[in-house]
């Protein structure tokens, strides 16, 4: 399965963006292979509004079957948990691939809801 995770830069020793719809990007690893590959988000960095949700039909045409990152908006969880996608939050804080290993043990659930 492909998991993306939004990304200060593109390396799995990048520290996970807090934020989904305006993440710099996004480190998308196929989690049997743990192939890398980055995702520049810069677009959907000066949208005023929709970022969340144009990001979330992007990770989508990419086959992305999960996403973790620090904070999910309503609208973007929305647009993901439709399109198929788990959702796993708050795991701003750490490097990439400290949230990629937390996902690949079980150590994280996806979200039911949005973050507040």
């Amino acid at each position: 399965m492909k998991i993306a995770v939004s990304s200060e830069g593109p390396g799995l020793d990048s520290q996970v963006d807090p934020r989904f719809g305006r993440a710099a990007g996004f480190v998308v690893v196929d989690t049997e292979s743990m192939a890398t590959e980055y995702v520049d988000n810069g677009a959907s960095q000066v949208m005023a509004q929709g970022a969340g949700i144009q990001t979330a039909e992007r990770l989508s045409a990419l086959g992305v079957g999960a996403v973790l990152s620090g904070y999910v908006g309503p609208k973007a969880f929305t647009a993901l948990r439709a399109a198929g996608m788990q959702v796993y939050q708050d795991l701003d804080g750490r490097s990439v691939g400290e949230a990629v290993r937390c996902y690949t043990e079980g150590s994280v659930s996806p979200a039911s809801a949005p973050n507040k």
